[in-house]
């Protein structure tokens, strides 16, 4: 077992950057039959691997900061690469309505192309699936947490490919030597990279709430 295990391990390393969390592997690993071949278990363990809160899956080698949040702090960097998940994401750069209206065309199925609305085909609802095609070229604000727990917000100083408003909660990132600015961590595509997943709990959830707490701030703000 420790042999099959140190070789999963390093093949989930190798293809998602991510360092997993041994005893999570190994309880993984121990429902799988004896006589499962070596790549049908590394395809099994990246789908699940990615579909996990990442508390639970990613080894504790690398986490933010204890006062990551200090806005006392101008700037720094990070050292190294931290592993984060996505915890809930804006578009800074639209408005409230405008943000309802593009999560209404995500749920349609709705892309944009230019000014153009077309229609988005349906696609495996997966780990693997990171982001929608779906009004993209706004400022990203997103939270994440690290494998501790930690949150902080990253926001987007140029585009990030796979960053949208569409994007699945519980997509996996890594920090690679990233600024954090007052508090806040500044995403760019030389410092920050898309690994993928979703986890299902946290993605319903956020889903569920995002167009009511966008509305509620509406009815707040015209009061």
């Amino acid at each position: 077992m420790s042999s099959q295990l140190s070789q999963v391990a390093d093949q989930l390393t190798s293809s998602t950057g991510l360092q997993p969390n041994r005893q999570w592997l190994q309880t993984l690993l121990t429902t799988q039959r004896s006589s499962t071949p070596l790549q049908a278990l590394v395809q099994t363990a990246r789908f699940r691997f990615l579909a996990c809160d990442i508390t639970e899956s990613v080894a504790r080698d690398a986490c933010l900061p204890s006062d990551i949040n200090d806005p006392q702090v101008k700037e720094r960097k990070l050292r190294g690469r931290i592993a984060v998940q996505v915890m809930g994401i804006e578009d800074i750069s639209k408005s409230r309505w405008e943000q309802i209206e593009a999560l209404e065309a995500i749920e349609r199925g709705e892309g944009t192309k230019g000014r153009e609305i077309i229609r988005v085909a349906a696609t495996d609802d997966s780990a693997e699936s990171t982001a929608a095609p779906v009004l993209k070229g706004g400022v990203h604000k997103l939270l994440l947490q690290d494998v501790a727990g930690n949150r902080v917000y990253g926001l987007e100083l140029k585009p990030v490919e796979g960053i949208s408003l569409g994007m699945s909660i519980g997509c996996k990132l890594i920090l690679s030597e990233a600024v954090v600015a007052r508090g806040i961590v500044m995403l760019a595509p030389s410092t920050t990279i898309l690994v993928g997943g979703k986890v299902e709990g946290i993605h319903k959830a956020w889903k569920q709430n995002r167009k009511a707490d966008l509305r509620k701030g509406i009815e707040e703000q015209g009061r």
